[in-house]
């Protein structure tokens, strides 16, 4: 367990001792490209990272892997093995092993059998040979002695032979009521956040051995565990991009999605039905209406009048009325009302800033961005008005 704790990031195998940091595999991820162990890494979200090359030889960084997806499907696995059916496979596995076993000892036992005869023959032949016969007698005598020979070598190889692997023990009833108890109860207590993140990690670390992770796309994982014993088992996990344009048949959903909003279908339905056909938005596994959306409005496809068509109020100008009127860019208006230059307050009806549809209005911005004032205050009673 010491040499184990011992933390150090190169290629050796130990894996440190468990920190209470957020990434659940500390210490135990390997990088699918070049076989060295990943760090973590907790700036913008907690990722491994496979920097070892980079340190040594100055090369770009192997690959990159958030943490949270990657955790969430070890995670799971984890609590499978930990299920009662798991208990039923060990069985069988020790029981196959335990029939081999005895395949094994009674082939041995076969082969000690033939051996025995053949000395048994070699010796009953050399006593009836004719003494005179001198050649025939020296060469029965040489065979004698060798199958002698060769059951002794067998002797001793059956009496010092262990089994290849460590024998798997039948569980006992108490045990088995326990590990049901944990499989039950434990996957409950963590995810209500009862267990602490270094509590979690060493029980990980009691069935996982090594976690290997190779990004062969920016939408998935692929990820091994290697379990104790040399087991294995191979996951894709799905992860967070940054932009529509890295996923898949990205654009083949969107013609999907211009496609359903063309015929009115409302959002929400067409992110449902994306999701049910393998889509997915780019920082959920699961379409989302508002990825939906913004395709939609990029393409100028609007679902009500007042996407595409500016709110008209009477006796007011909005905000995007006076900037379409100076040819501004609306931004420019609603940093000076952040600012304090321009001291207004959103209409209770329509939440919206209005002002005061007047030719000198517009005067007073113009004068405002050329800086001959430097406030501009628009009273309660000018936009009652």
């Amino acid at each position: 367990m010491l040499a184990d704790n011992y933390a150090a990031y190169d290629r050796n195998k130990t894996r440190g001792v468990p920190r209470p940091g957020a990434a659940l595999l500390q210490g135990m991820v390997a990088c699918g490209e070049c076989g060295h162990k990943m760090v973590i890494q907790y700036k913008h979200g907690p990722r491994y990272l496979c920097n070892y090359l980079r340190q040594q030889y100055r090369v770009p960084v192997c690959q990159h892997i958030p943490a949270d997806a990657v955790d969430a499907q070890v995670v799971e696995a984890f609590f499978q093995a930990l299920s009662p059916l798991e208990l039923d496979v060990y069985e069988q596995a020790a029981a196959a092993q335990h029939a081999e076993e005895e395949q094994v000892a009674h082939a041995k036992l076969q082969h000690l059998e033939r051996l025995r005869y053949e000395v048994g023959l070699a010796q009953r032949q050399f006593l009836r040979v004719d003494p005179e016969n001198r050649l025939v007698a020296a060469e029965l005598e040489k065979r004698w002695e060798a199958t002698l020979a060769e059951l002794k070598r067998a002797e001793e190889g059956t009496a010092n032979s262990r089994p290849a692997s460590s024998p798997l023990l039948s569980l006992p009833s108490e045990l088995q009521a326990a590990f049901r108890a944990i499989g039950q109860h434990l996957p409950l207590l963590w995810r209500q956040g009862l267990i602490q993140p270094v509590h979690q990690k060493a029980l990980l670390r009691c069935l996982i051995d090594v976690v290997v992770v190779r990004r062969p796309s920016l939408e998935c994982v692929q990820v091994r565990i290697v379990w104790r014993g040399g087991a294995t088992t191979d996951l894709q996990v799905p992860v967070p991009v940054g932009a529509l344009a890295d996923l898949a048949g990205a654009q083949e959903m969107e013609r999907l999605i211009l496609e359903r909003s063309g015929q009115g279908i409302p959002d929400e339905v067409i992110a449902t039905e994306l999701t049910a056909q393998g889509y997915r938005s780019p920082m959920r596994l699961v379409v989302l209406p508002s990825t939906v959306q913004i395709i939609r409005l990029k393409h100028g496809i609007f679902q009500v009048r007042s996407q595409s068509h500016p709110r008209q109020v009477a006796g007011a100008l909005t905000l995007s009325q006076v900037a379409k009127a100076l040819d501004i860019v609306p931004h420019w208006i609603y940093d000076r009302i952040h600012k304090g230059c321009i001291q207004i307050s959103r209409d209770s009806q329509t939440n919206l800033y209005l002002f005061p549809d007047d030719p000198a209005t517009l005067e007073q911005f113009r004068q405002l961005r050329a800086g001959t004032l430097k406030t501009l205050r628009f009273s309660k009673e000018h936009q009652d008005a």
